[in-house]
Parts: structure tokens; C-alpha cells; sequence
């Protein structure tokens, strides 16, 4: 049977729903190309895939650099670290992993700094992203240099966002894991069939940098999604992450003072459209939408060298996907499902 046939004999097995829901997003799709950064979207509800778009000469199989989006896959790798016990909990102190690169006479609050406050940028050191960035990736010893900023809050006190939190939990993966966070990602996602690192930066120790300058593909980073929008599991039905872990790192603990958006462990958390959404976000305009009311999962990838919140591009895809959230009716099936 040729392509063409195919996909006739295809669209004839789809409920109406589908159908509609895939002709009322052709529309809005078009109109995104006038989003200039914008690269790629893919759309998938209940883990179809419903639409995918390359513009301006982008394919959502390329390898992107997804920027600070992979500080979520970070998180997602220190709860799988949390279920086979290489960590104990995310109230464990990073200091029982760190504390042999803990500066000279350090501030005492140290010892009390936690995983869990790392994932949720509650740590009270202070950031290394933004202006300091540059500095810090200058240095010698990245996890040290993170480890050695001054406290600005306690901590658990207010959001401090900061590169350098993330890169510290890809160090304590590192040293819990007994190999690399690369080679843990692929050992641990390995029943994903998409999920691939094409590319990620290490710093002069050869520690995977936690929080950036990470290369995946939009339907790589689609695949990640999924696992948290199925509560866990992979398309084979093989459990890599626990619903408790996803409940919490959907828990709001604090606020992003940019934003007002709720962060919980790697995700922040945003009503878009008149639902909850849980999202990922790196520079430029690198998302991962989940919808969880409508089995809903987006990817965005933009123009990696173009920033996206002075200029307004985030808020586009926000309003973009609250446009998409719009088409896709959940209709009585998806309705059935979630009672089910």
C-alpha cells in the first residue's frame, strides 16, 4: 500500500474527534510561522501524535540545544537516583556527596542545604546564571565555585534560580551513580525509544553540565515528556518513574520573581488556556508543555542565540499553546479515560 493509501486508510479508522481536533489546529500551526525564532511544534494527546511543524527550515528530528529545559531532565534523573536508593531522599544533604569540595571554612549554612532545595532553586547560594554565568563557566572547578558563592537567603527561603544548583545535582548524580549523568540518562531511559542525548557539555572535571547547553531532538524531548504524562511509564508499559516522584515535582514550592509562575522540582507550573499546565523552559523559547486534564504534551524549540521573555517570544508560545489547548477538545473519550 503506497503512503498516499496509507494515510487514507488511517484517517478512516480515527474517531471524528480526532479529525477535528487535527483541522483545528492546521490553522492556528500556520499562523505560528509568523513567530519568527520559532522552529519547531509537535502536538500529541494521549500519546498520538497530532501535528508536527518545521519552519523557517528547522525538522523536529534535528538535535536542538534545549538550553535550561534540560534542568528538568535533571530532576526527573535524581528522582530516578531517589527510587534505587543511590539517594535517599530529596531532604538528604548534599554535604553527605560534597562536602570534600566544600570551600575553606565554610558558611555553616552548607550543611544544611538539600537536594530537594537544589531541584526547587531554594538552596540560598547565590545564582550563577544570568550576569554570573560567564564567570562561573570561567572558572576551574564549576561544582566548587557553585559551592563557594555567598548565601543570600537560607535555605529553603525564596527562589534563587541558578544554573549552578542544577550542576551541583548532576555532580551528586555522578558521585550516587557511580558513572556519568550521561550514562545515566541512557541506561535509565533506555525503554524509551526516542530519548536520545545527542550532545552535552562537561566541565573541566568532566562532570555533565546540570542545566544547560544539552542536545536533543523536539521528538526526543517529546518522548521525555510523555513519561511524565503517563505517570511514569514508557510506551511498553515499563515503570522508570514513580507517580509520587511526578506529584511532587509538580508541587508548587515556590515562585519565580520574573514571573509569579509556581516551581516545583525542575518544572514550573502555570495556568495557560484554563488549565493547569506543568512546563519546562529553556533560553530562547525551548518547551515542554503538559497539560495533564487533556493527556496533552507540546514541544516548542526556538532560535537558541535569541533571548525569549524581554522580547516577549515566551509569552507568544504561551499564548500559542493556550490556542492549542483551545482546539483540542478532550470530548467524551478523552472524558472516559480520565475517569477510568
Amino acid at each position: 500500500m503506497n503512503r498516499p493509501m496509507l494515510l487514507a486508510a488511517t484517517l478512516l479508522l480515527l474517531p471524528g474527534s480526532v479529525l477535528a481536533q487535527e483541522a483545528d489546529l492546521a490553522p492556528i500551526l500556520d499562523r505560528a510561522e509568523a513567530l519568527e525564532p520559532l522552529e519547531t511544534v509537535l502536538v500529541s494527546v494521549d500519546g498520538n501524535l497530532f501535528a508536527e511543524r518545521g519552519y523557517h527550515g528547522s525538522d523536529v528530528d534535528d538535535p536542538t540545544n534545549i538550553k535550561s529545559a534540560s534542568k528538568t531532565v535533571v530532576s526527573a534523573l535524581v528522582g530516578m537516583a531517589i527510587e534505587r536508593g543511590l539517594i535517599e531522599s530529596a531532604d538528604q544533604k548534599i554535604a553527605d556527596f560534597l562536602g570534600g569540595e566544600f570551600p575553606d571554612d565554610p558558611d555553616p549554612r552548607l550543611d544544611e542545604v538539600t537536594v530537594g532545595q537544589l531541584l526547587s532553586m531554594q538552596a540560598g547560594l547565590a545564582p550563577t546564571s544570568g550576569p554570573n554565568y560567564g564567570r562561573w563557566v570561567a572558572s576551574r572547578n564549576w561544582v566548587r565555585s557553585a559551592l563557594s558563592q555567598p548565601f543570600e537567603t537560607d535555605p529553603g527561603g525564596r527562589m534563587l534560580y541558578s544554573t549552578g544548583s542544577t550542576h551541583l545535582l548532576s555532580a551528586i548524580l555522578t558521585e550516587a551513580g557511580g558513572d556519568s549523568s550521561l550514562d545515566l540518562a541512557e541506561e535509565w531511559f533506555a525503554p524509551v525509544e526516542d530519548f536520545d542525548i545527542t550532545d552535552w557539555e562537561q566541565d573541566p572535571q568532566g562532570i555533565y553540565l546540570g542545566g544547560n547547553q544539552m542536545a536533543m531532538s523536539p521528538k526526543s524531548l517529546l518522548a521525555f515528556g510523555e513519561v511524565f504524562r503517563t505517570g511514569g511509564l514508557a510506551a511498553d508499559g515499563t515503570r522508570l518513574l514513580s507517580q509520587d516522584w511526578i506529584d511532587e515535582s509538580w508541587t508548587s514550592r515556590t515562585n519565580s520573581r520574573f514571573t509569579g509562575d509556581g516551581y516545583g522540582y525542575g518544572w514550573f507550573l502555570r495556568n495557560i488556556g484554563g488549565e493547569e499546565v506543568r512546563y519546562a523552559w529553556g533560553y530562547g523559547g525551548q518547551m515542554l508543555y503538559i497539560v495533564p486534564a487533556l493527556e496533552l504534551t507540546v514541544v516548542m524549540t526556538s532560535d537558541e542565540n535569541a533571548p525569549s521573555a524581554g522580547n516577549g517570544h515566551r509569552d507568544a508560545l504561551h499564548a500559542l499553546l493556550g490556542e492549542i489547548i483551545a482546539a483540542v477538545d478532550p470530548g467524551d473519550d478523552v472524558q472516559a479515560r480520565s475517569a477510568q
